[in-house]
């Protein structure tokens, strides 16, 4: 645990640059008349927190700013893993810590993670985001916010660039993403009835919903982590360092403790907001090649795959894109897809296969046709 400092007079501006960062990602507006409103938010928040200083600094503020509206409660969770001896004793601090800042609710959930062919990494984090939702469903909550901050940014940007994936990798983490759970439903929009020679029968016209769709948000992705370790210590706040993040066993300690120190001392401060700065920019390039892929994989789409006859004007970029997008959908696993796979499917020829991570084999049928099937196990 690291401990705080004697509390300063006035706002620290660490705390200040928390909070603003919080007001502004929730909307909480002045209304004109000595109150506030979020015209985007509902009867509740949650805060998902690990004890450390990012999360517990994003729970503090959130916690200050809610505060205005009356009527929005926020919910501290924690999420267990199970993958550090004595997780269970580390979960019930903190949160009775959430509770002591002052959450409205706390609650706490235990997961099993699967390492699965992504790794231990990937299992642990799909693993939280289903239990967050699941988590969010049951208080009736759409929004739930993650402490990541610009530091946790530029490090992917950098594990991005080791792993040499392209612009998807180095475009960073998204501001907010939704996860979506359950089958899809009908939801109707109109109707119209119409006579038939079995009697009369109502057509709707709609669209499909989730039985549950969670809203998951960064706040602090312009927030340093020195800010939020500041924060904390002006508002008393004692943390908890997870012994993961200084594990030089981890790719991602080995970026925090070594890399970005290195390349802050060669080249000057300020790397971690350049490097944060260039995945922002990037976004909204791949965002729009994104778009122009989604439209064109429908033009193409066949049953199993692709007819690459409908690409034929396709450019380059956006053929690559469509066959990512194709092979995802028939099971692929994204993180492990990479520029090699699908330049491999792009060449394929007839009687070849390419096999893909998650089971997933690409082959061509005929000259036109890219087709996904599941990969047939190992004979014993």
């Amino acid at each position: 645990m690291v401990e705080a400092r004697p509390r300063l007079m006035g706002l620290d501006p660490a705390v200040a640059a928390v909070r603003l960062a919080v007001r502004r990602n929730l909307t909480i507006l002045n209304d004109g008349e000595g109150g506030y409103w979020a015209p985007d938010l509902g009867s509740s928040v949650m805060v998902a927190c690990s004890g450390g200083a990012d999360s517990l600094a994003l729970l503090a503020a959130t916690i200050f700013e809610v505060a205005k509206l009356k009527e929005t409660r926020v919910i501290g969770v924690v999420v267990d893993h199970g993958l550090q001896e004595g997780s269970a004793e580390h979960t019930a601090r903190v949160v009775e810590q959430m509770a002591a800042l002052g959450a409205d609710e706390t609650a706490t959930i235990r997961v099993t993670v699967d390492p699965g062919p992504a790794g231990i990494e990937a299992g642990a984090r799909e693993a939280r985001y289903a239990a967050l939702s699941q988590l969010a469903e049951h208080f009736s909550t759409e929004l739930v916010l993650l402490g990541h901050t610009l530091d946790d940014q530029a490090e992917n940007v950098l594990l991005g660039l080791a792993r040499g994936s392209g612009g998807r990798s180095l475009q960073g983490m998204r501001h907010g993403f939704r996860r979506d759970e359950g089958e899809p439903v009908l939801e109707p929009i109109a109707s119209r009835t119409e006579e038939t020679p079995d009697g009369p029968r109502t057509l709707y016209l709609g669209h499909e919903v989730f039985r549950h769709s969670t809203a998951f948000s960064r706040p602090l992705l312009g927030i340093t982590r020195a800010q939020t370790e500041a924060a904390c210590r002006a508002e008393d706040i004692v943390w908890w360092e997870d012994p993961h993040n200084a594990d030089p066993r981890f790719l991602r300690s080995r970026v925090r403790h070594s890399v970005l120190p290195v390349l802050e001392r060669e080249l000057g401060p300020g790397v971690a907001q350049a490097l944060a700065r260039t995945a922002e920019q990037l976004r909204l390039d791949m965002d729009e090649l994104d778009l122009h892929a989604e439209a064109a994989l429908e033009e193409a789409r066949i049953e199993g795959g692709i007819d690459a006859d409908d690409l034929e004007y396709t450019s380059p970029a956006i053929f690559g894109r469509v066959l990512r997008l194709a092979a995802i959908e028939a099971g692929a696993i994204p993180s492990e897809l990479t520029y090699e796979h699908v330049q491999a499917i792009r060449g394929t020829r007839p009687g070849k296969e390419i096999q893909l991570p998650g089971h997933v084999t690409a082959y061509r049928e005929g000259e036109s046709r890219i087709l996904f099937k599941p990969t047939p196990p190992l004979p014993d």
